[in-house]
């Protein structure tokens, strides 16, 4: 018999290997799957039972709002290691009646007894992460009323019906959700009511393992049938409150009885022909906004994807914004952050004349005035398109997991700053600078776009990196979200402190050794690092057609969907 040789046995293996082995057939390069593409609705969610959920509420009638609020709520259940009903909620809403894009708070205060002397008796120079002391009211149920009330079109008894059915009969815990269930138990199972809601038969679920949870379905119940003061005012309310007493807490039922979300008018600036749009402070959205007006300074469609021009540059406008967002980020009801003046091209201009093209910086100071989590988005059939993110804050949250209630309260309060004078400082009733942000553009007064990106400090920082790899780089909606991302972390924080020494840049897999050695003769501290890249889901509606497009993040479980 004649020996294989190794170039014959390659050959023969080309021949017969499926092309995607090598490369895709259709597609883009850095695309994981191709976009989903529908005519009448889409979801994308970061869990797949979630996205059908929405789906479902759609075929029923609903609308997009709807479809939101049980998606919402179905997370809730499937993804407690990002979101509940003990967290906060942000959303951003297009109105294609009104043909208006609307924006929603539903952030919650801080306790009205608890006062900055507390931490300093306690000797504490920050926050705890868990415990009872980082617990804020939680705004998200709030937040599906108001949405409800002022867009939906189904009862909310058949919205959270799903959940309610889910969570009575169990649903498979998917493999990254069992992973960061079980991550936290070291963190959490010392708290009453985690264990009893978290860990049946002693431990947190396995991948494949049916899970249920009978407390969330009484309490989805109540709220359905009772409304958003059952939460606030009523039953669910006293038990949240007897139980912060127990642990020696601060949350009383007069902070849940007083609380209210804001209806708030979203800002933006113009990239290049189109509208971004993000929510003002408390949260950290126009950071994007920042970042995007000093690229738009440079040429970056000539820099290439994945260059290191393209990366300094990145990254130094990603300093220059993050500067200010420490300084200036906070609840504008203390503090009137001057928006319009740090998302002014002006601004950027004399910003951007700081960044040294060939030299990365070691630190900004902030300009002058002269001011874990889930992400999904869903759109209907008349046009209407809802940008939603929730979140417990850290994993799973606080700890505190009320008895018989099901879910976990947020530790949102971690992320006040305790250095007396910050704009961002513990005071009583105070709503806490917020990462998570939803995302929206328009172009020409039309919606072209809901998305967002998941995971702190990394939400605006890919809000801007989805922005250009669509516009300047040319991709399509699926590689936008699987091109290799980058992250810097280091520059000044919310809670204090001040960018040392530069900080670092994370790379995503994909960046090249060349590209590497040339960043580091610019003076940039590298490191390889997996996961913290976040998780993007997406919307696209074809402006001429209304066709929608559809993607999802292939880093976590997300699914987008659509009929």
């Amino acid at each position: 018999m004649k020996p294989i040789t190794i170039i014959s046995l390659v050959t023969c293996l080309l021949l017969v290997a499926p092309s995607w082995s090598y490369d895709r057939v259709t597609g883009k390069p850095f695309a994981s799957r191709s976009e989903v593409i529908a005519t009448n609705a889409m979801a994308a969610t970061s869990q797949p039972l979630a996205t059908q959920v929405a789906l479902d509420i759609l075929k029923q009638g609903g609308n997009a709002i709807d479809a939101a609020i049980a998606a919402n709520a179905m997370l809730g259940l499937v993804e407690p290691t990002g979101s509940g009903i003990g967290g906060d909620l942000f959303a951003m809403v297009w109105d294609a009646k009104e043909q208006k894009l609307y924006g929603l708070n539903a952030s919650g205060r801080s306790p009205k007894s608890l006062t900055l002397e507390h931490f300093e008796l306690q000797g504490l120079d920050k926050i705890p992460s868990y415990g009872p002391l980082p617990v804020s009211v939680p705004g998200a149920v709030d937040g599906w009323f108001k949405l409800h009330e002022k867009f939906g079109k189904l009862p909310m008894t058949s919205i959270l019906a799903p959940s309610i059915e889910y969570a009575k009969k169990g649903f498979p815990v998917t493999e990254l959700i069992a992973y960061y269930m079980q991550a936290s138990v070291p963190k959490l199972e010392k708290y009453p009511g985690f264990k009893e809601t978290y860990m049946p038969n002693g431990r947190a679920p396995n991948k494949g393992q049916i899970f249920t949870n009978k407390d969330l379905a009484v309490t989805y119940e109540k709220i359905a049938t009772g409304g958003r003061d059952v939460f606030y005012k009523g039953d669910i309310a006293h038990s949240i409150a007897a139980y912060m007493k127990q642990q020696g807490g601060f949350l009383s039922y007069e902070d849940l009885a007083s609380h209210t979300s804001e209806w708030v008018t979203p800002v933006s600036t113009n990239y290049k022909g189109y509208d971004v749009w993000e929510l003002p402070p408390n949260g950290q959205g126009i950071a994007a906004l920042q970042i995007l007006n000093i690229l738009e300074r440079y040429d970056i469609e000539s820099m290439g994807f994945g260059s290191s021009q393209y990366i300094h540059t990145f990254v130094e406008a990603k300093k220059l914004a993050f500067e200010d967002r420490a300084k200036y980020y906070s609840d504008p009801a203390f503090n009137n952050a001057p928006v319009n003046w740090l998302i002014s091209k002006e601004y950027a201009k004399s910003r951007s004349q700081l960044i040294d093209s060939n030299k990365a910086a070691k630190r900004y100071d902030a300009g002058i005035n002269e001011g874990d989590t889930i992400y999904l988005t869903t759109a209907d059939k008349e046009g209407n398109m809802v940008s939603l993110i929730q979140s417990n804050y850290r994993g799973m949250g606080s700890g505190m997991t009320p008895t018989g209630l099901g879910f976990i309260l947020q530790d949102r309060g971690e992320l006040f700053s305790l250095e007396p004078g910050h704009n961002n400082v513990y005071a009583p009733n105070k709503r806490p600078f917020h990462t998570i942000i939803p995302a929206f553009v328009t172009r020409n007064g039309q919606p072209w776009l809901s998305f967002g990106v998941m995971g702190g400090s990394t939400q605006p920082q890919m809000h801007a990196q989805i922005i250009t790899n669509l516009i300047d780089f040319g991709m399509n909606l699926q590689e936008a979200g699987d091109a290799p991302r980058m992250l810097h972390t280091g520059s000044s924080q919310p809670t204090g402190g001040k960018m040392v020494d530069g900080g670092m840049v994370h790379l995503e897999s994909g960046v090249s050794p060349k590209v590497k050695r040339e960043l580091l003769e610019k003076g940039h501290v590298l490191q390889d690092s997996l996961g913290n890249y976040g998780g993007y889901q997406a919307i696209m509606r074809d402006l001429e057609t209304g066709v929608y497009y559809g993607a999802s993040e292939s880093r976590k479980d997300g699914h987008a969907a659509g009929y």
